[in-house]
């Protein structure tokens, strides 16, 4: 499944078609041609579209909260945990000391200590470092609602399933209960006090994107000082003796976000490739039972989405070919609007039609 757009009034429907229609070329489908065509748009829901193919269709309802509130709680609009007074120090850290590398390498630029384009690019990275730390942070990392059930696939496997002593609701594969964000999260690697979140399914993209900009930011601000410190000898590339305090500085800040970034990273592509999260990692190793893990790896198009290679280096939302498969667990109000779909597309076969695409 394929989720879209909130559903919206009739009177926006021509321009979110529009919008709808780009976005589908762009993720390769032909036309997002709505089903409930000749039906009142006031009484209907919105119900999925075929995807080219016929693979996937695309439900473009919102089950989401529309409130306008902010927390972790399934009522809540706007996800934000406010309740970690650690980790909102922390995070808001983070900015500081962004801030603060951006500000000491325009004043280089400033002071003429290193070229205004080496200056822009280092101010580029950083504002993309920050605005996918923004991202990840406000992000629902996937949290399990209430309603959540198990898949066909996963009921077929075994009758029993677990449940959240906490939420008191299933618990997919590989979730776990964040008791600081205090909800059950899909595919849940860690929570972060760098980010005051937790990493899961819905936003190890944009994790692992602040990760490789900071970590880009570092090394490319320790190649511009050690350049300078080495091989430069002329009057014409030292740095003011204001300034150059304000280098010092951050060159051992760089070091520390070099090497911290470096073991993420590392933490995080083995992660993917052996499809263990650090937090069942941990577990594993404390009982010893590493050899018998028999987790698949997870795929690229389950982080960064099926939305072209152009949008992974951007922090946007992916978009999934199947997004209960990547969350885990299904919810029945999804599961009526995929019968409603099915009923359609049987009755549009019947009459001889050639279904939508």
């Amino acid at each position: 499944m394929v989720t879209i757009t909130k559903k919206s009034p009739s009177a926006f429907r021509p321009m979110i078609r529009t919008c709808l229609d780009s976005f589908c070329c762009t993720c390769g489908i032909k036309t997002s041609e709505y089903l409930d065509s000749g039906v009142d748009p006031k009484s209907a829901n919105a119900i999925p579209r075929v995807r080219a193919g016929g693979e996937h269709y695309i439900d473009t309802h919102n089950d989401s909260p529309w409130n306008f509130s902010f927390g972790t709680a399934e009522e809540n609009g706007i996800w934000m945990n406010s309740g970690d007074q650690a980790g909102s120090i922390m995070a808001t850290l983070v900015w500081l000391l962004m801030t603060y590398s951006a500000v000491t390498v325009t004043l280089l630029t400033v002071t003429e200590g290193i070229r205004p384009v080496l200056g822009m690019i280092y101010s580029l990275l950083c504002a993309m470092s920050l605005a996918c730390h923004a991202k990840t942070s406000l992000t629902d990392p996937g949290s399990v609602p209430r309603a959540a059930v198990p898949q066909e696939e996963q009921r077929k496997e075994s009758p029993s399933h677990s449940m959240c002593g906490q939420c008191q609701t299933f618990k997919p594969p590989m979730s776990h209960h964040c008791r600081i964000c205090n909800r059950c999260v899909s595919r849940m690697d860690h929570h972060c006090p760098w980010m005051n979140n937790c990493v899961g399914a819905a936003n190890l993209k944009h994790f692992i994107l602040f990760l490789i900009y900071t970590w880009t930011c570092a090394a490319y601000s320790l190649t511009l000082f050690g350049w300078n410190y080495f091989f430069c000898a002329d009057d014409d590339c030292t740095f003011h003796v204001v300034v150059i305090h304000l280098v010092r500085a951050m060159t051992f800040l760089c070091i520390g976000a070099f090497l911290f970034t470096s073991s993420m990273l590392m933490n995080v592509t083995y992660g993917l490739m052996t499809g263990i999260g650090t937090i069942d990692r941990l577990k594993k190793k404390a009982t010893n039972t590493m050899s018998q893990s028999d987790e698949e790896p997870i795929p690229l198009k389950d982080v960064f989405g099926i939305g072209g290679i152009w949008t992974w280096p951007f922090p946007v939302d992916p978009v999934f070919d199947d997004y209960d498969r990547v969350m885990g667990y299904s919810t029945p109000q999804r599961l009526h609007r995929e019968q409603q779909f099915m009923d359609q597309l049987a009755a549009l076969n019947n009459k001889g039609g050639e279904g939508v695409v």
